[in-house]
């Protein structure tokens, strides 16, 4: 009786281990764990592209820049270098990161500016007016510290107002020298040698920084050691061993003269 007992009590258990369960994972959770279904990274908008008619000439947009220039009361030496590094006098360059044209404007940068097309950005005069707009209103903001100026269009503003104008990035260092040193061949007046003193002085920043990540990253901490000398036997080098009290004397003392 005893027997028939057990098995009737254990025929259920056996059976409901041995069964697959009924309940399953919703397609979307099934879909994950098993990584069917792979998150893709948001796709980057696509570039723009050039137009296909003719762009001016490098003389038809000197002639621009003067009257755009005067125009907006900003020196025409400041819009050339700033024309002369962005695109080298090309109406229709696009950047990887999606600036347009000879002042390489970003499409919401230009937005401020009441440009809001894209192909419009590649017309050389719609583009040098709304690029020397922005330049005008960085120098008012900047109170014409042009070092200040071309990092802020280079690097953005936020990155010049959060660092106190200590920009550390290499290529907003190689571009503010560029354009200063590309003004001062355009003829260009105005103060610029404590901008470009402080673009060296910080390319040293720059360089000391690294070289600290460098050691830290690939310094094998074994390699650095103090010459010592032991002040107990050799008995009492291990610290368990080691004395206490008003009579102790500490394991081991640094060499002095080996800082000499």
């Amino acid at each position: 009786m005893r027997r028939t007992f057990l098995l009737l009590t254990l025929l259920p258990l056996l059976a409901w281990g041995g069964a697959e369960p009924t309940e399953t994972k919703p397609a979307a959770t099934a879909e994950a764990a098993g990584g069917d279904r792979v998150e893709k990274p948001a796709a980057r908008p696509a570039r723009p592209k050039p137009p296909t008619r003719a762009r001016p000439s490098r003389a038809e947009v000197a002639a621009m820049i003067d009257r755009v220039a005067r125009q907006y009361g900003v020196e025409a030496s400041l819009v050339r270098a700033v024309v002369a590094a962005e695109s080298n006098y090309n109406a229709h360059a696009v950047s990887g990161a999606g600036a347009v044209g000879l002042m390489q404007l970003m499409p919401p940068t230009a937005a401020d500016y009441g440009v809001y097309s894209v192909d419009a950005l590649f017309d050389a005069e719609t583009n040098l007016r709304a690029g020397t707009r922005h330049l005008k209103r960085l120098l008012k903001k900047y109170g014409n510290d042009y070092g200040r100026v071309i990092m802020a269009y280079n690097a953005g503003e936020g990155v010049v107002d959060r660092t106190n104008s200590r920009v550390t990035y290499l290529e907003t260092l190689n571009y503010t020298e560029a354009v200063i040193k590309n003004y001062r061949r355009h003829g260009g007046k105005a103060p610029t040698q404590a901008a470009l003193s402080q673009v060296y002085a910080l390319r040293g920043v720059r360089n000391t920084g690294q070289a600290r990540r460098l050691m830290k990253k690939y310094l094998d901490p074994s390699l650095l050691s103090l010459k010592v000398k032991p002040t107990l036997d050799v008995h009492f080098l291990n610290p368990s061993l080691h004395e206490v009290g008003p009579e102790s004397k500490p394991m081991f003392e640094l060499d002095s003269s080996a800082l000499r």
